[in-house]
């Protein structure tokens, strides 16, 4: 179906934001999304223009809420003008068309365990064997199968050796600890919905091999606390370059984490740019 969508979103770069490892680009413009237990394949035949491959039904009780689509992300970016914040502006205005996917937060909580100190390649290589192990199958609408993400109760059964035959290192005592943890009612993911962003990241750091940054980006990519702020070394890099006299996070509450994925995409666009490998 054509989905005509006025406000920002550009495929491209939401695939390439960090926040989401089931996305393939099948060639230039068609990407195969997979989240939950839904595949769809997605392109985009203009700035506002869209291509889902799947029924009216499907998009306006899974895909539409997935995206994000009934937030205004031009209204976000509007909050910031040239003259208050021109780095900010600036990144925005490169970067526009990214947004805060609605991911499911068991998901999200283990992608983000796996990402530590690993390379996009081998992240969604995990990912993929994980559900591969464990997951139920599907098949998409071209006939091609695909996994939905392991259930807790499913990932905590696995052995050793089979969480080590998914490439996870010394992440899987942390995977298989949350994975228990979260089966055996132990934790409650579902009740961080009702908490605010410093307490949501608090208790995630409970987990066993759960820190601030991944607590963060769960808060941030799970749980769609848009003000939660996940740090790493490119957003270290625009803190100690861009704002030296320190980042005004209450002006820009409730959207820290809005913000802090145009400036996370810009700083490494650019790097690329000025070092291309």
């Amino acid at each position: 179906m054509e989905v005509r969508i006025t406000d920002d979103l550009d495929l491209g770069k939401i695939a390439e934001s960090g926040q989401c490892f089931r996305w393939k680009r099948v060639n230039q413009n068609i990407f195969r999304i997979i989240a939950a237990d839904k595949c769809v394949y997605a392109s985009q035949a203009s700035d506002d223009l869209f291509h889902f491959v799947c029924d009216e039904e499907s998009f306006n009780t899974f895909w539409y809420q997935y995206f994000d689509l009934a937030e205004s992300y031009q209204r976000i970016r509007e909050r910031i003008s040239p003259e208050a914040d021109p780095f900010l502006w600036n990144a925005m205005e490169q970067e526009k068309g990214i947004r805060i996917l609605r991911q499911d937060p068991w998901e999200m909580l283990i992608t983000s365990i796996v990402t530590q100190n690993r390379n996009i390649p081998a992240i969604q290589r995990s990912i993929e064997l994980m559900s591969e192990m464990c997951g139920d199958k599907h098949y998409d609408s071209c006939g091609a199968e695909y996994y939905s993400f392991p259930q807790p109760e499913r990932l905590a059964a696995l052995s050793e050796d089979q969480l080590n035959a998914c490439r996870l290192g010394y992440r899987s005592k942390y995977i298989h600890a949350a994975a228990a943890a979260i089966a055996d009612g132990k934790f409650d993911l579902k009740a961080l919905t009702h908490t605010d962003c410093e307490g949501t990241i608090s208790q995630l750091c409970e987990l066993y091999g759960v820190g601030t940054k991944v607590a963060s980006c769960v808060a941030l990519f799970g749980l769609h606390q848009l003000d939660s702020f996940p740090r790493d070394v490119w957003i270290n890099r625009v803190l100690e370059n861009e704002y030296p006299n320190g980042y005004p996070f209450t002006a820009y509450s409730p959207y820290n984490g809005v913000y802090q994925q145009y400036m996370f995409a810009f700083y490494r666009n650019h790097s690329r740019a000025s070092h291309p490998s």
